[in-house]
Formats: structure tokens, sequence, C-alpha cells
């Protein structure tokens, strides 16, 4: 479609021809945006990465991965080891206190893991913690977690998204007043929620600083503002002082005024279009033949979409993965832009005239609509169904969706066990339910021999690519527009780490 990519840029509002005024430093509060709404404060208890981000200002892990060396360092443990390839053992750091004061111990520890494994308690984030068995308290500071089998990225996960709880508070509020009145152990502690809408966070004056630093900046004032237009007349306005994941085109135009600092770094967030290959939809969904999966991938225009539309540090992928992470195939099957392939093959599945069908989305709007031209050119009528993050996902887990295009950040942790696995090995969002690929996986999640993994993780990367079961799209390049009083500098990992941001 020679028309597919040119879309028209979204103009910015006249605001931009007025005069900047940040107020940010002047009263020592950092105003920040939100695009998504977050069901949940608690990282247990939402999936998206502003969840994330929110979870490593509050909370502690017991490890820390730097990002800039990749190295383990102690965090709310001081030490750990493996007695066996099953079991665990951490030494926990003493005169810890969260922030209603109650003393961090093991029973912590303990309680927070034995929570979030148990499926009836509601964590939406199981692929994360899928691999623990149970935790057991040894004494008050030492305490060993037993895993289901051996699992080499466990410290990736314990110094990430494994979070923890205090849990004569959570036993008290559970989860509902932990969304509203959230305890951690972490630089800053919240002081005041409405939900989905707005968080204000404060520093943590007596926070330990083992290996995170205390917090330089007093306040964190979070909105949700959905709108990418919204967002930058606010930047412009003085009423925000930093939004990321703001679009190429606005970007440029944010850079082009000379009053603001605009940085496009890498990320471990990659796109695809998830596709009902094991016909959740419905045996008739023509997604279920490989022929339509094929035509579908050779539709669809990456590097036209990047060159035009994400620009930066963006690139095409061919693998369900992010090319960083640990164990990334890239020698798989790929499938070139090709339209008029892709009618043949669309005819040999018995639609010459193509077919009718959805595309749900949540995000990327005009990238959405770019693939969908591209789709109505090979003859595929697909209707936009465009709703948020988290009915997006729970719809997908609970009745499964024709197509979907979205988009994942792995939780920063840099294994496939974060995108593949928790993609593939037969969880709500699998669409592919492939008993040989998630054979393959549980192989590669389970072997401590690196070798071992890599092959098995290849292997399963090559089938998925081979059936087509995803649409493998790009990486993302995030785009960071700051007021020029703030310092930051982006890491790789999409994890905005508010200790680290100050004022110039």
């Amino acid at each position: 479609m020679k028309h597919a990519l040119a879309l028209a840029a979204m103009l910015l509002p006249a605001c931009l021809f007025s005069t900047a005024a940040h107020a940010g430093k002047a009263d020592d509060t950092l105003h920040l945006a939100f695009t998504k709404e977050l069901e949940s404060v608690d990282p247990y208890f939402n999936t998206a990465r502003e969840g994330v981000i929110l979870g490593s200002a509050v909370w502690d892990g017991l490890l820390y991965r730097d990002p800039k060396t990749g190295a383990y360092e102690g965090n709310l443990a001081t030490s750990w080891k493996w007695i066996d390839p099953t079991t665990l053992e951490l030494k926990l750091r003493k005169g810890v206190k969260f922030h209603n004061g109650e003393p961090f111990t093991a029973d912590d520890v303990v309680f927070t893991f034995n929570y979030i494994i148990d499926p009836s308690n509601g964590n939406k984030s199981l692929t994360n913690s899928q691999w623990i068995k149970s935790a057991e308290k040894i004494d008050d500071y030492t305490v060993r977690i037993h895993s289901k089998g051996p699992f080499p990225a466990a410290l990736e996960y314990l110094a990430g998204p494994l979070i923890i709880e205090p849990h004569t508070y959570f036993k008290k509020v559970g989860p509902e007043g932990v969304a509203l009145k959230p305890i951690g152990t972490g630089p800053y502690e919240v002081v005041s929620v409405d939900p989905g809408k707005h968080f204000v966070l404060k520093r943590n004056p007596d926070y330990f600083a083992a290996v995170k630093p205390k917090a330089t900046i007093g306040t964190i004032d979070i909105r949700t503002v959905p709108d990418p237009n919204t967002q930058m007349a606010e930047l412009f306005n003085g009423d925000l002082d930093m939004v990321w994941g703001v679009p190429s085109d606005q970007a440029d135009k944010m850079a082009g005024t000379g009053k603001f600092q605009v940085i496009n770094a890498p990320t471990m967030r990659v796109g695809y279009i998830s596709l009902d290959a094991i016909g959740r939809t419905g045996a008739k969904n023509p997604m279920t033949d490989l022929r339509v999966r094929q035509a579908i991938n050779m539709a669809i225009n990456r590097q036209g979409i990047v060159d035009a539309l994400l620009k930066g540090s963006s690139q095409v992928i061919n693998s369900a993965c992010a090319p960083i992470q640990f164990g990334c195939e890239q020698q798989v099957k790929t499938y070139p832009y090709d339209p008029d392939k892709a009618k043949a093959l669309l005819a040999e599945a018995g639609y010459p005239k193509g077919f009718t069908t959805e595309l749900y989305a949540y995000r990327d709007r005009p990238i959405a609509e770019a693939m969908i031209g591209m789709l109505a050119d090979i003859g595929i009528t697909a209707k936009l169904n465009y709703l948020q993050y988290s009915a997006l996902r729970e719809k997908r887990i609970k009745d499964g969706v024709p197509m979907a295009f979205m988009t994942w950040g792995s939780n920063s942790v840099a294994d496939i066990s974060a995108i593949t696995s928790a993609f593939f090995r037969g969880s709500g969002e699998d669409d592919a339910r492939d008993p040989a690929v998630e054979a393959l996986l549980e192989k590669g999640d389970n072997s401590v021999d690196p070798d071992v993994r890599k092959d098995n993780y290849s292997k399963a990367l090559k089938m998925i690519a081979d059936k087509a079961y995803w649409v493998p799209l790009w990486t993302y390049g995030s785009n960071y527009i700051m007021a020029k009083d703030v310092k930051f500098a982006p890491t790789p990992d999409e994890l905005i780490r508010f200790y680290d941001i100050g004022w110039k």
C-alpha cells in the first residue's frame, strides 16, 4: 500500500508557541505523566511498565542488578548460595524497616513468595514467579527458596520484578488496602493514591541505601495522562517535567523548539502481533491455517513502519524475543515484505478474496492503522478494536482474540524466559498451545547449563517462526522529553529509577 505510511502527523497544540516555565526544581517536585491507567499500584496486581517503575521506587527485591554492569548485588539479601540445584539460600539484611516502621525479616519474604505463587490470590504476574515451589524460613534472617526444578534465571527475577511485601500489614489490609496505601522498604514512600489517576511519592529519609542510592528529589507527582497531545501541551506549559514513550513525530517537534531535552534510547520492549493459531475464537478462524499466518507476516512492511513512524533506535526483529535477552536466537525463518506472495498464500488457503477479522490494540493507534491498511492490500479487512491495556489483556486470557497488536518489555528481565516462555508455555496469552514448543522452553528454563538452555531456546524460537505463530515486529526505542533542569540518563531495561533522577 503506497499510502499506508503516509499518515498525517499529529499537530501539537497552539500552546507550543507560548512561553514554557517549568517549576519542578523550585519546589523540589518532579511532575511526571503515566500513559496507562494502572489497575493497582502493587506490582503483583498489574502487568504494566508503569507498575514496574513504581515497584522499583516503593519496594525492594532481595537482589539488585546493576544496570551498567549487569552484576547482581545484595539488596534486601546480603548473600546467597545454591544449596542444591533447586534450593537457594539467602541471608537477609538486618536493620531494614518498612515505611510504616515494621522491621523486615524472613517472615516477609516467606509470606510474599508463598502468597504470590498461589493462583487463587490473583497475582497478575504469575509468569515471574511460576518457577518457585515454596519459600521456607530458616531463622529470622535466613530463607530458602525452593524451585520446581533447576532455574538458572532465578537471580534475574529476584533482582527484578519480585519485590517483598510487609507480611503483617498485607495480612491486615489485603491487596485492596495495599492498592490504596502501599507499604514497601524502597527509596520512596507513597503518600497518596487516586486509583488509576494520581500518585504522590515522597522521599524516604530513612532508606537503607545498600545498593540503590537515597533519592535526591523530594516529591514525585504522577498523573495519568493518556493522550500524547495533552502530555506535550502540559510539558510546554510547565505542568509536567518529564514524559517518555513519546511518538517520534512529536519528539521531533519538541526537540525543534529548543526548550527541552529530547533523548531516544533503546529498550528491551518489542512489538508483535499475536495470531489465534489454536482457534480459541472459533474453529473457522482463518488464523488456524499456517498459510494465512505466513501471509499476514508478509503483508506487514515492518521496516517501512520503523523508518516512517518509529525511527530512532528501533529495529526490525524476526524472533519472538528481544535481541539483547539471553537465548534470543536470531537465525530463524524470516518473512520478507511481499504482498503478492501474501495474496497467493491466502488463495491457497481458500481465501482468494480475503476475509474480515478484528485487530485489537491498546497503543500506537497510527501504527495499528498503518498495518490495517497493509492487510487491506492483500484482501484482509481488519476492524480495529482499541482497548485499555488491562482490558485487552484480560480479554486475551479469558476469550482470546483473532489478532492483537501488543508490546512487551519483559519486566526488564534480560532472559527469554520472561517473554518467549511467558507467551508460549501454555499461559492464558499463549495463542499457539504447541506441546513441542512448550517442552523445549521448559527444558531451556530448567537447565543449569547455558549451552543446553541456548540450544532448546533456539529450537523453540525456530519452531515458532516456522509455524508463524507470531508476527515479530520491532524493538522500541523510547523517546524521553524532559525539562532542561532534569538530570536523568535512560537505561536499556526501560526502568525509570526515580531515585536516580536529580536536578541540574
